[in-house]
């Protein structure tokens, strides 16, 4: 089922040929959306971007898209020079926006056939950080869920510290940690990969792949605080109050699913508003809009199997999109 947000292309909307569960009219602050459709379970949402108030801000769209799943909205464009203009386009693929249209046929056309990041690379324009030029990055800043500062007392240079987390067993925290930080380095970006209380990395054969144990993460955060951006493989006992994100790992096997309840029933109602990716996942758009349904949670990103001797760049080029991480440029290294 379906959700509808309308103003000003109402009409248009009104004779899509969908299931709708919902369907709202007028003006609406991002937060009111929010509020709205954090917990609600829907297919697809289609947004009349002229439904958010202030949209030509584009702060008003990340805000929302940093709260619902992207990947199910299509974003329905005024068709205007400011809204159709490299830099705004550049900014919603930024932010993992890669559906949008101008009228109905590309909706009807998203409904089946959704864009990757794949589809729209051609219209990302990614800020060097040398001031030649291009769209500034849109990147949310460095907090924590409760919207407090983090990091910046440990360290001062400006790193983007993302945490992995596998909440089932052998998720594959270990090699998404690797694979995304080899997926910076192709972009030329100065990135770091640090594990926690494991020896995992030594059998990868990088040697600028980093171990340590809790007690001593703050530190190697500290030694390699001009990074650009961080990746901490968390294990179970690394802590997440020192990275600006985390993202948890959940392959949806029923074994695998099954096994972490029993450990812990009430995993996904004390992860409630997280980042949560399905790992090694072969689920449909359908199955994922169930899984949602019966585990009361949100899912972040699909994530399907990887083969780190095959070239994984373009779901790894969705997710670093998705997170925003792509066009961050802080860190001096």
């Amino acid at each position: 089922m379906n959700v509808i947000i309308t103003n000003e292309r109402q009409a248009e909307l009104s004779s899509l040929d969908i299931e709708v569960i919902k369907s709202i009219n007028g003006i609406f602050e991002a937060d009111e959306l929010i509020q709205m459709f954090s917990n609600f379970f829907f297919g697809r949402m289609i947004l009349d971007l002229t439904a958010l108030k202030n949209y030509r801000d584009i702060r008003n769209l990340q805000k929302f898209s940093m709260s619902l799943d992207v990947e199910k909205i299509i974003v329905l464009l005024p068709d205007t020079p400011e809204c159709l203009a490299p830099q705004f386009l550049s900014r919603l693929i930024s932010m993992g926006i890669y559906n949008f249209t101008t009228n109905l046929d590309g909706v009807n056309y998203l409904l089946q056939n959704p864009n990757t990041y794949r589809d729209v690379a051609h219209l990302h324009q990614i800020d060097d950080g040398g001031g030649s030029g291009g769209s500034a990055p849109v990147v949310a800043p460095v907090v924590n869920n409760e919207g407090t500062t983090m990091i910046s007392n440990i360290v001062s240079g400006g790193s983007y510290i993302l945490g992995v987390k596998n909440l089932t067993d052998h998720a594959g925290a270990t090699m998404l940690t690797y694979l995304l930080k080899q997926e910076l380095i192709k972009l030329g970006r100065s990135v770091v990969a640090i594990e926690v209380d494991r020896r995992d990395f030594m059998y990868i054969n990088d040697k600028e792949l980093v171990s340590t144990n809790k007690d001593g993460l703050a530190a190697e955060l500290l030694k390699y605080r001009n990074a650009s951006v961080i990746f901490v493989d968390l294990n179970n006992d690394g802590n997440t109050d020192l990275c600006s994100d985390v993202i948890y790992l959940v392959e949806p096997s029923s074994l695998k699913l099954n096994k972490m309840m029993r450990r812990d029933s009430r995993v996904f109602e004390k992860l409630k508003g997280k980042k949560i990716i399905l790992s090694k996942s072969l689920l449909t758009m359908q199955d994922i809009t169930e899984f949602e349904y019966e585990a009361k949670t949100k899912v972040f990103f699909n994530l399907p199997p990887m083969d780190e001797r095959q070239d994984n760049s373009t779901v790894l080029q969705d997710l670093l999109n998705r997170l925003g991480i792509s066009t961050y440029t802080g860190g001096m290294m």
